[in-house]
């Protein structure tokens, strides 16, 4: 491993300076690298930590810049203002811009203001307008999704497609020569805009745009009627239309004709790039692309595969202050000590011989909790203690609930999510399982690796990229691998590595340690992700922009 803990900020509530003086949030890895060329990168996404976070797309979007702008680049990120009066604090720092503009589109000319927030070397930009300000997520609330998501993100892209022409920020426009990231189906207007409305005016020219698929499962659909509503030129059509198969459609006199703000992206974009490796061919096949493959396949030569990075600073079982023990892969003892103080906080028995398995993730089908429902009652005629912490799903909220009452002894489930407790979940168990039938990237097994608790995860996506299968007798007799994968995603076949690995626990302690010291020594920093984006950018403007 490259890094020391001595490469990290120190976590403290003030934080650090960097070298041109500027504040560095505590807990931020500091780049030690200077990239080759620099670039003005401006990221879109619809939600970025610790501003606003439903999942891990606030996560990439929240580490990701701060990395690319201590290498040297100029990174500005542009995200909607949310003000639903319970997060309203989190963008205290940042300050009106005193820019206004108007968006025509949806029927009306639509005013929106900038707000800005210079922190960690990067320009946080935040698009203000009354339809983000109500109470919920960024996509939805108690009642599901609200119904204006479409125009919601519409004027997020015309609004971060303006944003470096007109924002004077530290005095400098960042200009028409930028690298867009457009994240997701609420950013993958922004190519389609640079494409059909900012070039033919001899606008961007020399702008690229990337769009960055985190979860393919969400693209943005909309009736076809809709269009007419983008503000986009008619003949550009073609870019977002999308006609269901018959099996999808609502009645039988549904023509299935829709736009798709994904496929928009993907048709535009001079680049794609997914959240691993093993996603970026999922993707391309039919099982893994959601009506996409075929497009995918087509433009594959552009397609990359980037690993996320974590944040290794407040992921780090050497300085972890959520933690009982501190730890490290030279010295491991500190996790006995995790572990025990964890099974006492669970109310289990303390007993160092018993693996202890957990579960961490939404409780939906993505995630695969209900194979773990599926072998519970096997899984507990051996002698283990198990925890399972999430929510979504009620009836598995409930079932969670009842195993635990009966399984007193060894069963714990936590309904809810607790960051603290995340932390002291990761460093108590021995063993995190992850059978989610698909997962683009996954951090949960990341964050484990770097715990030395072992994965035992479904051998998908990036899941696979990260998780080497173990081998004993590898390295002449010194073993190799982080972990276990299994497939296909079933209840036996995760049974049956589970066994192994309980085995393996128990009865090859030596072997076991290995695993613990080769999965803490990987290296999933940002700075390695953000070198791969470099030479990503440098692809990008290879060829010519994508104008029509």
């Amino acid at each position: 491993m490259d890094q020391t803990v001595s490469d990290l900020v120190p976590p403290s509530s003030e934080g650090t300076k960097d070298d041109k003086g500027h504040q560095i949030q505590a807990g931020t890895r500091k780049s030690k690298q200077q990239a080759r060329k620099t670039y003005n990168i401006v990221f879109v996404a619809a939600e970025v930590a610790p501003y606003s976070k439903v999942g891990g797309l606030s996560d990439v979007c929240g580490s990701l810049p701060v990395v690319l702008a201590a290498r040297g680049h100029r990174v500005m990120v542009v995200s909607p203002r949310y003000m639903n009066g319970v997060t309203d604090h989190r963008y205290s720092g940042a300050y009106d811009a005193q820019c206004r503009i108007r968006i025509g589109c949806f029927s009306g000319q639509h005013e929106v203001a900038f707000f800005h927030e210079y922190k960690d070397g990067v320009d946080w930009v935040f698009v203000d307008h009354c339809c983000y300000h109500r109470p919920g997520n960024p996509y939805g609330d108690g009642r599901g999704a609200f119904g204006d998501n479409q125009f919601r993100y519409t004027l997020l892209c015309y609004a971060a497609c303006e944003a470096p022409l007109v924002l004077p920020l530290g005095g400098y426009i960042y200009g028409d020569n930028c690298i867009f990231l457009a994240n997701d189906w609420h950013a993958s207007l922004v190519p389609v805009l640079l494409a059909a409305k900012y070039r033919r005016h001899g606008v961007y020219l020399g702008a690229r745009s990337i769009v960055v698929i985190h979860n393919i499962t969400h693209q943005g659909c909309e009736p076809g009627t809709t269009y007419a509503q983008l503000g986009l030129p008619p003949e550009w059509y073609g870019a977002l239309e999308w006609v269901f198969p018959t099996w999808a459609r609502k009645h039988a006199f549904d023509k299935g004709e829709a736009v798709n703000h994904l496929k928009g992206g993907l048709v535009t974009a001079d680049r794609i790039v997914t959240v691993s490796e093993g996603y970026a061919w999922e993707i391309t096949t039919s099982e893994g692309g959601y009506g996409l493959d075929g497009l995918l396949r087509s433009r594959k030569i552009v397609i990359s595969g980037i690993t996320n990075g974590i944040n290794m600073a407040e992921w780090d079982p050497t300085c972890d202050k959520q933690i009982a023990a501190h730890y490290s892969f030279q010295n491991l003892s500190g996790k006995a000590a995790c572990k025990a103080s964890f099974q006492k906080e669970l109310g289990l028995a303390v007993r160092p011989d018993v693996p202890l398995i957990g579960f961490i993730g939404r409780l939906d089908f993505q995630k695969g909790p209900d194979l773990l429902q599926a072998a519970l009652p096997a899984l507990m005629t051996d002698d283990i203690q198990m925890v399972m912490l999430g929510s979504g799903d009620a009836a598995m909220e409930s079932w969670m609930q009842w195993a635990e009452s009966h399984y007193r002894d060894k069963f714990r489930g936590w309904v809810g999510f607790n960051v603290p407790l995340t932390h002291r979940l990761i460093a108590g168990c021995d063993i995190l399982v992850m059978p989610s039938r698909f997962e683009p990237c996954g951090l949960t097994q990341l964050y484990a690796m770097r715990y030395g608790t072992i994965p035992v995860v479904h051998c998908t996506g990036g899941l696979r990229d990260t998780v080497e299968d173990f081998h004993p007798f590898a390295n002449n007799g010194q073993g190799a691998g982080t972990g276990w994968t299994f497939y296909p995603c079933t209840k036996d076949a995760m049974l049956g590595v589970l066994w192994t690995a309980i085995g393996t626990y128990r009865h090859h302690k030596d072997s076991w340690k290995g695993i613990m010291r080769r999965a803490m020594s990987q290296d999933y920093s940002w700075d390695r992700a953000a070198a791969k984006y470099e030479q990503l950018f440098e692809w990008a403007t290879i060829d010519r922009p994508y104008t029509s």
